[in-house]
């Protein structure tokens, strides 16, 4: 089975190597378009697919899964402005004609499409070939026609000048100065001047902007005219020029950000976000349309950290191929319904599955539920992938998306269906704790109080719904065509998503998995302290941090990095390279291994219990320490007070100059006191006889000698007094 964008390599008839994309596939199976991805001036390449199947059963064709072009799926906040522009431009002078598949494909209709475009535009017909064939060499996305030169210079590297200033040279530069060098600390007055002067409701224009700062933060010394005080501002050589402000601004803040810090993020989503795709006609095969949806499960859960915790209802995300009502994706989780639980159905979409399965401890044949794939077009209710979240989804891979109106969940009629047909009102009388309003009158039992699934056994049940559906469930009312009736195909998801395939799989997209969680794993900042990588008052490590002393550095000073991670598993968390092309693992240390294995949530529901104990218990703590403070004060009154009824008028140097013969008299009478006195073993073995009063002379020896002991001091005391 072979799908767009799958990488094939193998040797044609001369010896010679190929390695070719495959750009697009009949809805028969049978014809295909490929292109060589290694030369410059390759073109598109008609083949039937039966005998790119034949070389496949030989062994003389295999799949390659690393795909050397990788770099086009970048973060769209890791490109900059200049090079999106350029990537527009390009994919708007060629957009009309790479569309119009398979007609592009073929040389004389080509040829036609470009002239058209030639004498429309004026542009030299090698730019558009030059553009096609890069879109098509790279994975047939937008961000394949980004500049070649994404790799080379010191790209998002920041530029540090130590002894003269960046830019051209001032015109007049030996009457007014060269110029200040806009240091980190100047970038961080221009940080707070933004914030509080420009990304305001005032909507203050940039130059105005730019003399609030100076007025604030770049000043000599002040002035009063007529009573006003007026701020002196520094000599010019010693302030930011205006150039020097605006290029900082625009380099830091991208398009996207000034339009929502400026005028909000619903007027942002209103009137100025990108569109999210157009509909679809008709369905051809499986990954033609996926839809998604969620729904919260009625039935209450409890914590894998203790299962006295009740945690709540759990939300179930799940994505449909609406052609084969084959689930595809699946979250079960506690987030949503969001962005974020979508974006983990989504990340689950192009996933193995038999790993998938294994982590709850089933185990399934590759055959049982064989979806990896990414769709055509993506159907979702307004909400979940409506905004500026899904742009990097479109962007990185050219998928549609479509939203249906408020209101209108019958437009998504099929992953509503099947939430009742795998609802937990199927399986509800065997899972204890579920949802039961019929019964909630006074004196009924609590149905929460009978919670007993944690959050992973309540996915297994989830994944063995999916699982009996995908390949067990008769679909009744599937409409099916006259190709499907005349090859007796069984109305099952499973074989209807395989007959697909053989016969319609023009529409699915092959992936790399870790690329597609690269742009839907979420994103955040972790700090890097001498104790560890601190996320989330969890802490981490990873061989770069160890072979580069990070920790031992953060003891002087601390820094963030930024970190992408699973919330299904904080075990790990990952750090992006800084071309975004690769991750390295940070793995927990072994101190907190406690956290291993276990969600987001159920780490964040620890850490608020464990702080809801602490504020419990603060209260008592500190009653306790005032009746400890109360103690120690008592017992210093009280030794005051002894000691003004023992006080002799003595000069500070006689007070001091006795110290180490006070202490020696001190310690003999400590000594005495504390003498161990054993029993005799003889007395232990007949304890009836009676015991001689040899404790008795002992103890009234010591005292004797204590007393002789404080009789010659107090003598000593008064033969001070008495020559003072």
């Amino acid at each position: 089975m072979f799908v767009i964008n799958d990488i094939i390599s193998f040797e044609e008839a001369n010896g010679e190597k190929q390695l070719e994309r495959i750009l697009w596939i009949d809805e028969g199976n049978v014809i295909c378009y490929t292109i060589n991805i290694e030369n410059e001036k390759a073109l598109p390449i008609k083949r039937k697919v039966s005998d790119l199947q034949q070389l496949f059963n030989d062994q003389l064709l295999t799949l390659v899964d690393n795909d050397p072009y990788a770099f086009v799926y970048q973060d769209e906040k890791q490109i900059s402005d200049k090079n999106k522009t350029l990537r527009d431009e390009r994919w708007k002078s060629i957009e009309s004609m790479v569309l119009q598949e398979p007609d592009i494909y073929e040389r004389d209709k080509r040829g036609q499409l470009v002239r058209f475009s030639v004498e429309n535009t004026g542009k030299n017909k090698r730019l558009f070939y030059k553009y096609m064939v890069q879109y098509w060499q790279r994975g047939k996305v937008k961000s394949a026609l980004l500049p070649n030169y994404t790799n080379s210079g010191g790209r998002g590297k920041e530029k540090t000048y130590k002894d003269q200033k960046n830019g051209r040279r001032r015109k007049f530069e030996t009457i007014i100065g060269k110029g200040v060098i806009v240091t980190d600390e100047i970038k961080r007055t221009f940080e707070v001047g933004v914030k509080r002067f420009y990304h305001t409701v005032k909507k203050n224009s940039l130059a105005t902007t730019y003399d609030l700062i100076l007025k604030t933060f770049f000043v000599a010394d002040y002035r009063y005219d007529n009573g006003v005080k007026k701020p002196i501002l520094l000599d010019q050589d010693q302030i930011p020029s205006f150039r020097q402000f605006r290029y900082w601004y625009e380099k830091t803040y991208q398009s996207e950000e000034k339009i929502r810090n400026r005028k909000g993020n619903r007027k942002y989503e209103l009137n100025h976000r990108a569109v999210l795709g157009t509909s679809v006609g008709d369905l051809y095969g499986p990954g033609t349309k996926y839809q998604i949806d969620a729904t919260v499960a009625d039935v209450y859960i409890v914590s894998s950290f203790n299962r006295n915790w009740i945690i709540g209802r759990p939300v179930i995300y799940v994505v449909i191929d609406v052609f084969s009502r084959m689930v595809v994706g699946l979250y079960v989780g506690l987030e949503g319904p969001s962005w974020f639980g979508a974006m983990m159905a989504l990340a689950n979409t192009a996933s193995d599955k038999v790993s998938y399965c294994r982590q709850y401890s089933i185990e399934i044949e590759k055959e049982e539920w064989a979806c990896h794939y990414l769709p055509q077009t993506f159907l979702a209710d307004r909400g979940e992938l409506e905004g500026y979240n899904v742009e990097r989804l479109i962007s990185a891979f050219n998928i549609k998306v479509e939203n249906t109106p408020p209101y209108r969940a019958d437009w998504k009629g099929i992953v509503e269906q099947h939430f009742r047909i795998i609802n937990i009102t199927g399986i509800k009388p065997f899972l204890p704790g579920v949802v039961d309003t019929d019964v909630r009158v006074r004196g009924d039992r609590d149905y929460r109080l009978d919670a007993t699934l944690t959050l992973e056994e309540f996915t297994s049940v989830i994944i063995k719904c999916v699982l009996h559906h995908n390949n067990h469930h008769w679909l009744k009312n599937y409409n099916q065509d006259e190709m499907m009736i005349q090859d007796e195909i069984s109305l099952i998801p499973r074989e209807l998503w395989n007959w697909g395939i053989k016969n319609r799989s023009g529409k699915l997209r092959s992936y790399s998995e870790d690329i597609v969680k690269l742009h839907l794993l979420p994103t955040a900042n972790a700090r890097v302290t001498y104790k560890g990588i601190e996320f989330k008052k969890m802490r981490f490590s990873s061989d770069t941090a160890l072979k580069e002393n990070w920790f031992g550095e953060a003891r002087e000073k601390s820094w963030q990095i930024p970190i992408c991670y699973d919330p299904r598993d904080m075990s790990r968390i990952y750090l992006p390279s800084e071309d975004g092309k690769s991750y390295e693992v940070a793995t927990l240390l072994d101190h907190h291994k406690k956290y291993a294995g276990k969600t987001m949530e159920e780490v964040e529901y620890y850490f608020a219990y464990e702080l809801l104990k602490k504020q419990q218990f603060a209260h008592e703590e500190t009653q306790n320490k005032v009746d400890l403070a109360s103690d120690i004060e008592h017992i210093v009154q009280k030794a005051q007070k002894s000691l003004n009824q023992e006080k002799i008028d003595l000069s500070n140097n006689q007070k001091v100059k006795g110290i180490r013969e006070n202490r020696s008299i001190e310690k003999e009478v400590k000594r005495k006191a504390e003498t161990f006195l054993l029993a005799d073993a003889n007395r232990l073995e007949q304890p009836d006889v009676p015991e001689p009063i040899m404790e008795e002379t002992i103890t009234q020896q010591s005292v004797s000698k204590i007393e002789l002991l404080r009789q010659k001091q107090k003598e000593k005391l008064k033969n001070a007094r008495v020559s003072h």
